[in-house]
């Protein structure tokens, strides 16, 4: 029998390398594992090969005990892979087929995923409508940053790229489309960006220059990131973006008039979340800061994207509301500019074809954007650590050595 190594989260501030067994097509009990979810068949689903796996700002979430996920709980929602099993019920899907998998587990069955919200896929998790692999209060799947994994409802949910050799070729383009870049174009295009928009992104991690990179796929004449992390804000320079630094100058609306002549942009994007920090060179975290910000330099009618993510349970919140998720919000400023929100999970599988399409005919750059960085299983503690501190790399886990060796 196959090993699998994994990533696997123990406590705050630690994840530590162990073999989990190799998986097989049903869904056994585990750290996190819904109980009403154990033992659940998954004869329509498949078994991957992990070719690439990524380290996310979401699992960073967790790893710093700001959630309430389990020690144990196996990480890891970003992946790609060969198919190396079928299960019974796979009709289409083939062995060897290289594919990416969408982060939102969605069975295509019900209301939801028939209307292409497979974020709320309301069959995949007994707690609430959405789930997604190695995810705190998600059902349970088993996350994939691992040697192998095991992918339910493979017909419906898998894209298959079309040429093994060219896909090998553009891999660290094409491991983002099972989440940030899907989710940074969403993050766009549910703020409107068009062609001559200009946009203002808050935050220059992974999802943040994703979303600026494709509001630069859309058309924007101007594309504005904003952080509090200079490394971050050089990367985000180095494809075209214009930049501010809230923490040497905390005045946006300011910065903005510098670049545009007016101190407002047609559209913003929410690329921060909930662990937002104020601006200023001595201020702490203040997790209601981006979204107060974004509605102060939105124009009327406006739209605001949020792809960044906000948590119903928080422990390490600043103050008992933030705890559960209850910010002070300015709704009332948003109410009076008549601003569209758009939140929630990415729809991935309504975007990621369409991208797929851009990165093989060299219209996206997406890797270039997120400076995505190779590393081994062996070494994810350490990007971990890393990324904690700000690094301002996209870390791709390769735990076959399968990109070294093309």
């Amino acid at each position: 029998m196959l090993k699998n190594r994994a990533v696997a989260y123990m406590k705050p501030g630690k994840v530590e390398i162990q073999d989990i067994g190799y998986p097989d097509l049903i869904l056994r009990d585990g750290p996190g594992v819904n109980p009403l979810n154990v033992g659940r068949k998954c004869e329509h689903g498949v078994i991957l090969k992990v070719i690439t796996t990524n380290i996310c700002g979401s699992d960073q979430h967790m790893v710093r005990g700001r959630t309430t996920a389990p020690s144990g709980l196996i990480l890891g929602h970003e992946i790609t892979g060969e198919v190396i099993e079928v299960g019974r019920d796979v009709e289409f899907i083939k062995k060897g087929d290289l594919v990416s998998v969408p982060f939102n587990i969605a069975c295509g069955r019900c209301r939801s995923c028939k209307e292409q919200d497979t974020h709320i896929c309301e069959n995949v998790n007994p707690d609430r409508p959405g789930s997604a692999y190695g995810y705190v209060d998600m059902g349970g799947w088993v996350g994939g940053q691992s040697e192998y994994v095991m992918v339910p409802y493979a017909d419906f949910q898998l894209l298959k790229f079309p040429d093994k050799d060219q896909a090998m070729e553009k891999i660290l383009d094409l491991t983002m489309l099972s989440d940030i870049f899907p989710t940074g174009y969403h993050g766009a295009i549910s703020a409107g960006v068009r062609p001559g928009s200009t946009v203002y992104v808050a935050g220059a991690g992974p999802v943040g220059l994703a979303a600026a990179h494709s509001a630069q796929i859309l058309g924007a004449s101007v594309v504005i990131v904003g952080d509090l992390n200079s490394e971050r804000l050089t990367q985000a320079r180095s494809f075209g973006c214009e930049t501010v630094n809230l923490r040497e100058h905390p005045n946006l609306g300011e910065q903005i008039e510098q670049i545009l002549g007016i101190p407002e942009v047609d559209c913003a994007i929410d690329c921060v979340g909930f662990e937002a920090h104020g601006h200023g060179a001595s201020t702490g975290e203040a997790p209601a800061t981006v979204l107060n910000s974004i509605m102060e330099v939105t124009r009327a009618g406006g739209r605001l994207g949020i792809p960044g993510l906000y948590v119903t349970g928080d422990p390490g919140a600043v103050d008992e509301d933030a705890k559960f998720g209850t910010l002070r919000i300015r709704l009332g400023l948003g109410w009076a500019k008549s601003h569209t929100f758009v939140t929630g999970q990415t729809p991935v599988m309504k975007y990621h074809r369409d991208l797929m399409m851009a990165i093989l005919n060299g219209k996206a750059q997406i890797a270039k954007a997120v400076n995505a960085t190779i590393i081994s299983l062996d070494q994810a503690p350490a990007a971990y650590a890393e990324f904690d501190q700000g690094a301002s790399k996209k870390f791709v886990i390769d735990p076959h050595g399968s990109v070294k060796s093309f």
